[in-house]
């Protein structure tokens, strides 16, 4: 679908027809030439996120930190993780079904059971009990990370095998996309889908684990003192992430499941996926700040020495040490802070060596002064149970992030219908362009232009530009200019400049000027390695890659004008850029004339629709975007662009 949103003057074929001379130009072959280099996208990025991650602050006394903790926790939950439809979600009762009681092994049994994260959404788990309890004990919820086999894994079986071996109540939990819950749906890329419609994703993931520690909390025989949570990986940022909010946990055991933002912007084996990195953490905490606010509380932090996926000892363990061992000496707990670094075998696991870590954790914590607390693993590999021997019943329809966002969609965007008196339109267009700006963070940048190279080709003059936008993005642009040039029109697709030869051809042949442009995240700008995960994290320190690509637009047009060379239209081929160019004209009122879109969307809802995720297109998921406009309010607010 072609949609023109712009003044006739500025989309009509000019006459005269081609420039002479023209057809003999190669305009693939100048567009595909190399504007700013392989590394300057990554460089840019990672000045411009380090930048922006905040640093634990120090303070004199606990009682200075505790105030500043309990404020920064509280931030956390209702900013980052309670937005939107969330903070209903949080309110409804918990639902807990006990299902079959199977034999364990000796000395225990596993209860099978399910609960609802929230309503609809059904969490497999298993209870693993001491067939003898007297008095109260330790309560450990047990989480895994990104393990196909979920809870049925092994080495996490044989953990809460002991645990309950020991006389405690060892809760393992399934996690979204692993064992059970592996499907489509529960995708964390999805869970993005959540974030658009102006809710957050990620208060899922919270609630699977809070919900878990309410059902451990409310056993007969828990002790609330002695509640614990461990796991590996993304279960490891399960760990540090749900026992730093909630003062219920008191010991932490994250193994292999984290690093500081900061940390991850030069280590990119840790840069982690839509859950770890949700939108607008990284504005008010680091990990650095969670691990901090851990404390007095019994921490254990566990890395591997040669993890071959991701948060090695080496770079990941030494700055949480950093930053929370004065929080923790403000205390007088500095032993309460632990580090254990794994060997044998060193790679990313929770084998015999760091569950042996946990045990000695959870017997100088939890059962101190016991001397009959043995600390060596009891064997327990035969014990260990097939998934299907584990499998819990789940109700027909459970619900996942599609069909969250499915649901959330249907009465999004709120109505923001165009008055047709000229007063109260202008008024909402003064309105929808600021909230428009609120939405997608943008930003009013300058532009510092330098040439890069220059040519002539016949009767086109050819320049390739770098564009320092904001004195933070290196954008290359490439400018055909044709002997007394019929307007100018700047060309962005989703295939990157190479992949708009053809437009821009066409339009030079109408007598245009033509700058083609790879804005953030696209063509040249896009980021060698690990491209979606900084884009993520871009969005976790409080931008959004749609305003980012938008707000470069518009810098590039109001340099066009300045230079006497605008307005300039937008020509945007693909669903991708042509929501930034919208959002761009909807925000620059004068600089750009028009847009016009091919292979557009008619609708933010076809992003839900079709189930895209954000480690395909993570600009479509702006959180809240489609909450407060959709396709045809953008339309309509470009077309009020240029009066």
């Amino acid at each position: 679908m072609s949609i023109v949103l712009a003044f006739c003057i500025f989309l009509a074929p000019q006459a005269g027809g081609a420039p002479s001379g023209f057809a003999e130009l190669d305009v693939k072959a100048v567009l595909e030439r190399p504007v700013i280099g392989p590394k300057q996208a990554l460089e840019d990025v990672q000045d411009y996120l380090a930048g922006r991650i905040p640093a634990v602050p120090r303070f004199e006394s606990a009682a200075e930190w505790e105030k500043y903790a309990g404020a920064l926790r509280a931030q956390v939950l209702e900013e980052v993780i309670f937005r939107g439809e969330a903070a209903a979600w949080r309110d409804a009762r918990t639902r807990v079904e006990w299902l079959q009681a199977i034999p364990g092994g000796p000395g225990y049994r596993i209860r099978k059971l399910r609960y609802e994260a929230l309503p609809g959404l059904w969490i497999p788990a298993l209870l693993y009990e001491p067939e003898r309890l007297e008095g109260k004990t330790p309560v450990i919820l047990n989480v895994n990370g990104h393990e196909g086999r979920g809870k049925a894994v092994p080495y996490k079986q044989i953990r809460c095998i002991n645990q309950a071996k020991r006389g405690m109540l060892a809760l393992n939990t399934e996690w979204f996309g692993m064992g059970q819950l592996n499907a489509e749906g529960y995708h964390h890329a999805r869970m993005n889908q959540i974030d658009l419609c102006g809710t957050r994703g990620i208060a899922v993931f919270y609630l699977a684990m809070s919900r878990g520690l309410d059902i451990l909390l409310s056993l007969e025989h828990a002790d609330p003192e002695r509640l614990a949570v461990t796991g590996l990986s993304g279960g490891g940022w399960q760990t540090i992430f749900i026992s730093s909010l909630d003062p219920r946990v008191k010991l932490t055991h994250p193994v292999a499941g984290y690093s500081s933002f900061l940390t991850r912007i030069f280590n990119h084996s840790d840069l982690g996926d839509s859950e770890q990195t949700p939108c607008d953490l990284a504005a008010f905490a680091d990990y650095n700040h969670l691990t901090a606010m851990m404390a007095p509380r019994y921490t254990l932090l566990t890395f591997n020495s040669k993890d071959d996926c991701c948060f090695a000892s080496g770079h990941a363990l030494q700055p949480l040490l950093d930053a929370a061992r004065p929080v923790f000496a403000l205390y007088g707990k500095a032993e309460n802070l632990r580090h254990h670094v794994n060997d044998d075998p060193g790679n990313h696991n929770y084998e015999i060596d760091n569950r042996q870590a946990f045990y000695r954790a959870l017997k100088d914590y939890f059962y101190a002064g016991r001397p009959e607390f043995n600390a060596e693993e009891i064997s327990s590999a035969e014990e260990v149970k097939t998934a299907e021997e584990l499998q819990v019943e789940l109700p027909v329809g459970n619900a996942d992030f599609h069909t969250l966002a499915l649901e959330l969609s249907k009465a999004l965007p709120r109505e923001m219908k165009l008055p047709g008196d000229p007063a109260a339109a202008r008024l909402w267009r003064e309105e929808a362009a600021k909230r428009l700006k609120e939405v997608t963070r943008a930003k009013e940048w300058n532009v510092a232009a330098r040439p890069v190279e220059a040519a002539r080709e016949g009767p086109v003059k050819i320049t390739w530009w770098q564009l320092r936008i904001g004195r933070a993005w290196t954008v290359p642009a490439v400018e055909l200019e044709p002997e007394s040039p019929q307007g100018t029109a700047v060309v962005v697709a989703d295939g990157g400049r190479a992949g708009a030869a053809d437009l821009a051809r066409e339009l030079l042949a109408q007598g245009r000027r033509v700058l083609a442009v790879d804005p953030f995240y696209f063509g040249e700008s896009r980021i060698s390695s690990h491209d979606f995960l900084f884009a993520l994290l871009a969005a976790s320190v409080g931008d959004r890659p749609l305003g980012i690509q938008a707000s470069q637009l518009a810098a590039i047009a109001r340099w066009l004008e300045q230079r006497g060379a605008g307005p300039a239209t937008l020509h945007a081929a693909g669903p991708r850029s042509g929501l930034f160019s919208l959002v761009a004209a909807g925000l620059e009122r004068k600089a750009i004339a028009g847009v016009k879109l091919k292979d557009d969307l008619a609708s933010l809802k076809e992003i839900i629709d079709k189930s895209w995720r954000a480690d395909q297109m993570p600009e479509l998921f702006c959180f809240g975007l489609l909450e407060a406009f959709d396709i045809p309010q953008l339309k309509k607010l470009a077309e009020a662009a240029y009066d």
